[in-house]
C-alpha cells in the first residue's frame, strides 16, 4: 500500500473567505461596545431613580382667548399661575410646563409695521412668528421658576384675529431632586 496521494494533501482545510472567525481585536472591540451600553443603561436608570419628577396631582393652568377674550384659570390649591394681564402670566411654582397657542394673522392688515408675534419668558423672546399667510401654532415644554413671566406679544393688535387666537400655559410636573 503506497502513501503517495497523502504527500499531496494539505494538513490543514482552508475556509473560505466568508466564514473567517473574527480575530481578538474584534472580540475586543465587541466586548468594549456591550460593556459601554450596559454602563449607559445603567446610569439611565440611576438619574430616573434618584432625581424623580412629581407628576402634578391636579391640572393646573390657565388659557386666554379666543373669544371672549378673558384668563379661564383652572383653580387648584396652591395655583401654578397668576393672570397679569392680557396675553401675560405670571409663574407662581417651578416647574416643567406646556405652552400652547395658535395665532391667526389679519390677511387684510395693511399697515407698514411687519407682521410680529413674540412668545416671551420675562424680557426673553422664547420664539417668534413672522408669517402673515397662515394660522400658526406656537410654544413648547420649558422649565419655568416661581416668578417668571410668560406673554404673548403681538407688533400691533390689529394684526391678528382675536377670534381665533388663544395662548394657554399647562404645569406638567414638579421636578423634586433628592439633595
Amino acid at each position: 500500500m503506497s502513501l503517495n496521494h497523502m504527500e499531496d494533501m494539505p494538513l490543514s482545510h482552508s475556509r473560505p473567505q466568508e466564514t473567517q472567525r473574527p480575530s481578538w481585536n474584534q472580540w475586543l472591540l465587541y466586548l468594549t461596545i456591550v460593556i459601554l451600553l450596559l454602563l449607559l443603561c445603567s446610569f439611565s436608570t440611576l438619574i430616573v431613580t434618584f432625581l424623580p419628577f412629581k407628576v402634578a396631582n391636579e391640572p393646573c393652568g390657565a388659557k386666554f382667548g379666543p373669544i371672549p377674550s378673558k384668563w379661564q384659570m383652572t383653580s387648584p390649591k396652591p395655583p401654578c399661575v397668576n393672570e397679569t394681564a392680557d396675553w401675560k402670566l405670571k409663574i407662581l411654582q417651578n416647574g416643567l410646563y406646556l405652552i400652547y397657542g395658535q395665532v391667526a394673522p389679519n390677511t387684510t392688515y395693511k399697515e407698514p409695521a411687519p407682521f410680529e408675534v413674540q412668545l416671551r419668558k420675562n424680557k426673553d423672546i422664547i420664539q417668534v412668528l413672522t408669517n402673515k399667510s397662515t394660522i400658526q401654532n406656537i410654544g413648547g415644554t420649558y422649565e419655568l421658576h416661581a416668578g417668571d413671566v410668560i406673554g404673548l406679544l403681538f407688533n400691533s393688535d390689529h394684526q391678528v384675529l382675536k377670534n381665533h387666537t388663544y395662548l394657554g400655559i399647562l404645569l406638567l410636573a414638579n421636578p423634586k431632586f433628592i439633595s
